[in-house]
């Protein structure tokens, strides 16, 4: 399938946006292998988020699973050059920096049949134990049934694991440890849910006091 001139310009302005940064060609590699192969699964789609996501979704089954959280950086600096919105682009040319590639840490390489059943056994610091039963509580407040909650706290505590020797505890070291263990499903529905577990959870992770309103609200979840 050949690339479409409509990928092709955004793939330059989003290059020549990242040169004038003071990227250099190194940063420019990983970005055009995956881009190339993204920009042939997009041609002739429609401008919307939603082709978009399928085209990803289809891609990342053939990324390597060591090369997801860059593929899928790459993905999300790229969407907006691909729409034409030109306020996110914009905002994304604020706050570029020259160093969002190579990512400094990574959660370390492990099965998800090793980390499930290894997880309940698990010991978890104030911090992290508190934002578990604030997530449990919130469950418990809308009805959860407990197969539910505990499928669930299994799967933020799985995060947690994943979370444990990271450098700092911010949002991108947070989306880092998510990226990374999207793969280790390979059940699409599973990965579905954890992506929703995970975006319900950061918010207690996180410290946020209206953390409760993110539970259950049965919103459309995405790798992007």
């Amino acid at each position: 399938m050949n690339i479409n001139p409509r990928e092709q310009q955004a793939l330059e302005v989003y290059i020549k946006l990242l040169t004038g940064k003071g990227f250099g060609p190194e940063t420019f590699v990983p970005r055009v292998n995956f881009l190339n192969k993204l920009m042939r699964l997009l041609s002739d789609k429609a401008l919307n988020g939603h082709e978009y996501r399928t085209a990803i979704e289809v891609l990342m089954d053939d990324v390597a699973n060591d090369d997801w959280p860059e593929s899928l950086i790459i993905a999300r600096e790229y969407y907006p050059f691909w729409i034409n919105d030109l306020k996110a682009v914009s905002l994304f040319s604020k706050h570029a920096t020259h160093d969002p590639l190579p990512i400094d840490w990574k959660p370390i390489e492990v099965s998800l049949s090793s980390l499930w059943h290894a997880v309940d056994t698990e010991k978890f610091g104030t911090t992290d134990s508190w934002a578990l039963k604030g997530y449990t509580k919130a469950l418990r407040f809308e009805n959860a049934d407990q197969t539910l909650i505990d499928t669930r706290l299994k799967l933020a505590k799985i995060l947690l694991v994943r979370l444990r020797d990271a450098p700092d505890k911010n949002n991108k070291v947070y989306r880092i440890a998510v990226d990374a263990t999207l793969p280790l499903f390979e059940v699409k529905k599973n990965r579905r849910l954890f992506l929703v577990v995970v975006r319900e959870f950061f918010h207690f992770w996180a410290g946020n006091p209206e953390a409760e309103k993110f539970v259950l609200n049965n919103y459309t979840v995405s790798m992007l």
